[in-house]
């Protein structure tokens, strides 16, 4: 299973502080049945050129990768790229995809999005090597215009939720239901650290199974890896 958003990687942003915390966090994910993590810290344009976070992410890939032991769950190093108008025209953009494959990860502003920026999307998208992926859309959803997602949907905008949104009382049905009708494909923890942010994906995974049965929850795990797992000259 994978988890496709993380901020496992130590000291690249507001997650994980150090290489044994991220080795307990990856030891956490195991334990839940994950054997793909994505790692995607936060980049902000405006803090840093792309060349930059790339050698800075790589660094902190490299000294966590040294010490993960055999039989760990495969980290593929990304980011989670905060959206703004006339990212299509960033240098560099599609080096901050999940590493092999045109998946980049979004983070979209908390509030009703502009035609500008939907249009800015689809355009990324059709332009056939970047498949933008919406980081933890659940949050975003009461914000936009009916429809929307459905549009993105079409133009092969994908959709990631977070475990919490599938974990939630009060979430739960929405979340299941947004999975079995195919309105998302991926299912990350969205964690930080082993205290107030652990990872909790495999509970969300344990839901999916319980609810949608286990040929639904084995071909929702094989779809999303062949998004990750083939060839970049496939886009």
């Amino acid at each position: 299973m994978i988890d496709f958003h993380t901020h496992i990687l130590p000291k690249t942003d507001d997650g994980s502080r150090s290489t044994d915390e991220s080795l307990q966090m990856l030891s956490a994910l195991k334990e839940q049945g994950i054997d793909t993590v994505a790692a995607t810290p936060h980049f902000y344009a405006n803090d840093e050129s792309v060349h930059d976070f790339i050698k800075r992410r790589q660094a902190s890939f490299e000294a966590l990768k040294s010490k993960v032991s055999d039989g760990m769950p495969e980290i593929i190093p990304g980011a989670e790229v905060r959206y703004y108008e006339g990212i299509s025209r960033l240098d560099g953009l599609r080096s901050l995809c999940l590493q092999g494959t045109g998946l980049l990860l979004l983070e979209m502003p908390m509030r009703r999005w502009t035609d500008y920026s939907i249009r800015e999307l689809i355009d990324i998208s059709c332009s056939g090597k970047i498949i933008p992926v919406l980081a933890h859309v659940e949050r975003y959803m009461r914000f936009q215009q009916k429809g929307i997602f459905d549009a993105l949907l079409e133009n092969d905008v994908l959709m990631q939720i977070n475990a919490s949104f599938v974990n939630g009382l009060l979430t739960k049905r929405k979340a299941v239901g947004l999975i079995e009708r195919r309105k998302v494909l991926f299912i990350g923890s969205d964690c930080h650290n082993m205290s107030d942010r652990p990872p909790n994906i495999g509970k969300a995974y344990e839901t999916i199974r319980k609810k949608l049965g286990d040929d639904f929850s084995d071909s929702f795990n094989e779809y999303a890896k062949k998004f990750i797992y083939r060839k970049d000259e496939q886009l």
